[in-house]
């Protein structure tokens, strides 16, 4: 059946001017050559003239298996919109693949953001479908959409199954973070480690415990821009591929509506949900840097104290790794972000909007708990205390994170000298080195990893030292301006804002200064008497900027503190034009 004849059939009503009606539907100069160019494409005048525009917002590559396959469920989005009466267009986007892309891929994020604004924006899209796995692509397609205004729904590649876990619960990442260290403390071998590498990426998808990537999928229910259930779905399960065609045929109704537009769901409550169930999950705490990026897109005003205030009433309640015990296959099969969602209802705003057309609170009406075991009770949390923390200090002024579900609880309150790190290649070149005299109540800084200081990579989880290991030490306190893989694990304070790289207190720290840390009282101190900071402040030069020309050129000059969600200055703030300049009427020609 040709495309014009399947869509006849499927006629859908809208009372309302469509986008796409300004590119197609006009008789002049325009509206004919929009027309007589998709008509290569196999799209008649009467397609254009009659049916919303569905845009596909692709972000497979070759290079990114996380990614890899959005292009087989790009082809179940596109059946879903043609049952539903509206024309698919698929447009590809830049992948970023996460453990391969170099310096790291946190500045591309933003890149992307803006690729799809602009995509969106210059485009005949009636509204858009984002398909994303890979821990930025995810937030990145969130952040230019929100930022375009246009009707858009969220798809996730889904989390891949480690061959490992068929003999254990041995997650894609945190599994290597584990080896890893067992390989360091001499209790595993190279050739333990090499049969390792065989096993651990067995298919397609995102990371199948509670990293980034799927922390940023889960959040996304809760958001309200994901179908309710389809998160946590196994890349290479079936169900997947329905979930597709279901999302292609809830984004032609939201096209021939034009609502709900990001800004009607991605509202105060919607963020509110996302930090709840955020906190409940164990979640990454790169999320808290994408929420306040997403947050600023629209308007709302998210801060870090928000995180807080939340974490300290959200217990941890999903017993995935890495703060738990199992994959997420498991906590699906438990009853997914739904059950979740219902667990954690006395927390959660009930009335907030989502795609699927209903409150959250309908959303969870239905939704069961099936295995208490992997999603508890509010009242028997998998760990006691907050799953996360914010703290200030003068050694963070403006703040700095850590995820304390993942990190050993005797390190919440302590006091230690620095051991001051440059750069991470000097930590890997002398972190065994016993000159350094590091011990266990030792508080190892890692600074120049900020935002502007190195794009702010996954390099927060600092290695400990062989000797301590070998000696049975598995966790020391840490702290940098950089940020940390979501599966990863440790008593790690993250994004000290602001940075070394611009001035901050970091980059004042000296060797042997004594460091403390109060969880309790959210608190960050270098413990030096203020007339020294000041002198040693006095005296600091900022590093030469080895990034004149390019991209890394314009990511320095605008990027943001991590307090504010590293997002570009200039894209904060909710935008109100959804439609480009250009020639779209009369008998002008040109292009």
């Amino acid at each position: 059946m040709l495309q014009g004849e399947l869509m006849s059939e499927n006629k859908i009503e809208h009372s309302r001017s469509l986008r796409s009606a300004r590119w197609f539907r006009k008789d002049d100069l325009p509206g004919f050559v929009h027309r007589s160019t998709l008509a290569a494409a196999g799209w008649s005048r009467e397609d254009l003239m009659e049916r919303p525009v569905v845009g596909i917002l692709n972000t497979w590559s070759d290079i990114n298996p996380c990614n890899l396959n959005l292009r087989d469920l790009a082809e179940e989005v596109k059946t879903g919109i043609l049952e539903a009466g509206g024309i698919p267009l698929e447009a590809p986007l830049m992948s970023i693949s996460e453990n391969i892309i170099k310096p790291t891929s946190f500045p591309f994020r933003n890149l992307l953001a803006m690729e799809a604004e602009e995509s969106i924006r210059a485009y005949p899209f009636d509204a858009v479908v984002l398909l994303g796995g890979c821990d930025k692509t995810q937030p990145a397609l969130l952040m230019g959409a929100a930022s375009a205004g246009v009707p858009c729904i969220f798809l996730a590649s889904g989390p891949a199954t480690p061959r490992s876990s068929t003999g254990g619960n041995l997650a894609n990442a945190t599994g290597v973070w584990r080896l890893v260290d067992e390989l360091r403390a001499g209790e595993v071998s190279q050739g333990d480690f090499a049969a390792f590498e065989r096993s651990v990426m067995g298919t397609v998808g995102h990371c199948a415990e509670m990293g980034t990537a799927s922390s940023m999928a889960t959040i996304c229910e809760a958001l309200g821009v994901s179908l309710p259930g389809s998160s946590l779905v196994p890349a290479v399960d079936r169900r997947r591929n329905q979930f597709a065609r279901e999302v292609g045929r809830r984004s032609v109704r939201m096209a021939a509506e034009g609502s709900p537009r990001p800004d009607e769901v991605l509202d105060a409550r919607a963020f509110d949900n996302a930090i709840t169930l955020l906190c409940a999950v164990g979640g990454s705490t790169n999320v808290i840097i994408h929420l306040l990026a997403l947050a600023g897109r629209v308007g709302v005003p998210l801060t870090l104290e928000r995180f807080d205030e939340i974490a300290r009433h959200v217990p941890l309640i999903a017993n995935v790794q890495p703060a738990g015990e199992h994959l997420t296959e498991r906590l699906m099969t438990a009853g997914g972000v739904p059950a979740l969602l219902k667990t954690l209802k006395p927390l959660l705003h009930l009335d907030a909007r989502t795609v699927d057309g209903r409150t959250i609170g309908e959303v969870i009406e239905t939704a069961e708990v099936i295995d208490g075991d992997v999603i508890r009770p509010l009242d028997k949390p998998v760990k006691p205390g907050e799953t996360l923390v914010v703290v200030k200090g003068n050694l963070a002024p403006d703040g700095a994170v850590m995820k304390t579900c993942a990190a050993d609880p005797k390190l919440f309150s302590h006091r230690g000298p620095a051991v001051v790190f440059e750069d991470v290649q000097t930590i890997a070149d002398r972190i065994d080195d016993p000159e350094l005299g590091i011990d266990e109540n030792s508080v190892l800084i890692l600074r120049n990893a900020g935002p502007v200081g190195a794009a702010m990579p996954e390099w927060g989880m600092l290695p400990l030292p062989r000797h301590l290991m070998e000696r049975g030490v598995r966790d020391m306190l840490r702290i940098s301006d950089a940020r940390m893989s979501g599966t990863a694990y440790g008593a790690a304070v993250l994004h000290v804002s602001p940075e070394a790289a611009i001035g901050g207190s970091l980059a004042l720290v000296q060797d042997g200064d004594i460091i403390e840390l109060d969880v309790a009282e959210r608190r960050l101190q270098l413990c030096v008497e203020p007339e020294e900071l000041e002198r040693r402040r006095q005296a600091w030069q900022p590093p030469l900027s080895r990034h004149v020309r390019g991209y890394r050129n314009l990511y320095n000059q605008h990027i943001e503190q991590a307090h504010r969600g590293c997002d570009f200055d200039f894209l904060r703030g909710a935008n109100e034009e959804t439609l480009p300049e250009g020639l779209f009427d009369g008998w002008v020609g040109g292009w």
